[in-house]
């Protein structure tokens, strides 16, 4: 199978990909499908406020309606008075959109195939971050395309060193792979994977069912 190389990050040489999952034509419809159903999840969508009949106040208008030289006027619980109900309130919601699998995984495939096309995308070693050091991370960083906002994937386990190395990073985000999302893929300007946790990103973007097909 055909494979794609991206640069290694703080040493030399450079790292094979799948090509069925970091070769993926882009498909903006569907990567922003993806993301905004993916930003609509983490609303809690508890924002609540009263209407004019909910609000606690009498329901007679504020004065008589001719006699007194002013315009008619409604209840004290209209919009336009102080203390009265909001016009249109806002009540609990859900905002959870429904995203099929196979269309969620294909724009995460797409997601990560523009980090490999812009040449932002780069591959981490744990050894080379045997301790942690935030100089090294800042210096290996420097080096790679794109800059700004990076996002570092990584394994959970048997990482900690290379995590420590870099959590302490302006404009840094850490996720492990079962977290990864194609909004953060996105919001990265530059795109960090280690190799432990490079697999686990192949099988979550769908790359055996790909082959398989």
């Amino acid at each position: 199978m055909a494979k794609i190389k991206v640069p290694y990050i703080g040493k030399s040489g450079q790292h094979e990909l799948d090509e069925s999952v970091f070769g993926e034509e882009f498909h903006m419809a569907l990567v922003h499908e993806a993301a905004r159903a993916e930003l609509n999840a983490r609303r809690q969508g508890t924002q609540s406020a009263k209407t004019r009949g909910e609000v606690n106040m009498t329901g007679a208008k504020a004065f008589r309606q001719k006699g007194t030289g002013n315009a008619r006027s409604g209840p004290l619980s209209a919009p336009q008075r102080y203390g009265g109900g909001v016009a249109f309130a806002p009540k609990p919601r859900h905002y959870i959109s429904k995203v099929n699998r196979k269309a969620r995984r294909r724009a995460l495939r797409a997601a990560l195939s523009v980090h490999v096309d812009r040449k932002t995308l780069g591959i981490a070693d744990p050894e080379t971050f045997a301790t942690p050091s935030t100089k090294s991370a800042f210096d290996a960083l420097a080096k790679l395309e794109g800059g700004g906002r990076v996002l570092i994937v990584a394994a959970s386990e048997g990482e900690e060193t290379l995590i420590k190395s870099f959590r302490n990073l302006e404009k840094v985000l850490i996720t492990v792979p079962s977290d990864l999302e194609v909004a953060q893929v996105v919001w990265a300007r530059s795109l960090v994977v280690t190799e432990a946790a490079l697999p686990l990103v192949n099988a979550k973007a769908g790359a055996k069912a790909e082959v398989s097909a």
